[in-house]
């Protein structure tokens, strides 16, 4: 039998962004992890902003239970999604669940646009998958550097452990400002850890 949702879930730190309006999904959330044997291991630190960098990406369901996981915790996770995504009342419901659409071709791009977001804002945390797919990839893309680097915010890891059914919230990440040093450091942290059908959290490209 699945443990009570309060010892699976953790209560969320003072200063994290929270749900204002949004009742309805922090109930399905709820009840979808409820319904499931996933669990939070850890807690996420006491920080206005951050960027949460989740690996391995290896299923549909990263995102949908990465996102209910934060809802019920009663935390607004924000995302980024293609522009696509937030047209009519698709739009609405995305926009609803933490998702910013992103316009690639602005003249600072999406790196920029979310950058200036997050300067400006009081409190956001800002929830993204370097891989960027669920397929094998070479390296990780580097979007969320440039993105923390320019709002000058910290990292947080987050390791999809599948085989034991568990997201981990890890360490707080500082940037050295050196982008090829962090990574092989990230790849290193990330190593340990699988996905769905045992994909490794280390890049296919990364020996």
């Amino acid at each position: 039998m699945s443990r009570p949702l309060s010892e699976r879930i953790p209560p969320p730190p003072p200063q994290a962004p929270r749900i204002r309006v949004q009742r309805f999904w922090r109930w399905v959330a709820r009840c979808l992890i409820g319904a499931s044997d996933w669990h939070i291991v850890g807690a996420f630190p006491d920080l206005p902003k951050f960027i949460g960098i989740a690996a391995p990406h290896s299923a549909n369901w990263d995102g949908i239970f990465g996102i209910s996981s934060a809802y019920a915790m009663d935390i607004r996770a924000t995302w980024m999604g293609k522009s696509s995504l937030f047209k009519g009342g698709l739009g609405r419901v995305m926009r609803g669940l933490g998702g910013i659409a992103t316009d690639r071709s602005a003249a600072n791009g999406a790196v920029g646009q979310m950058a200036e977001l997050m300067r400006t804002a009081e409190r956001m945390w800002l929830f993204i998958a370097p891989e960027g797919t669920r397929k094998p990839v070479k390296k990780w893309r580097t979007g969320f550097w440039h993105i923390a680097s320019q709002a000058q915010v910290p990292l947080v890891l987050i390791y999809l452990d599948y085989p034991n059914s568990c997201i981990r919230i890890g360490e707080v990440f500082h940037l050295s400002g050196d982008k090829e040093r962090d990574l092989a450091e990230l790849y290193e942290r990330f190593r340990p850890y699988l996905g769905k059908n045992g994909k490794s959290g280390l890049p296919a490209g990364v020996q």
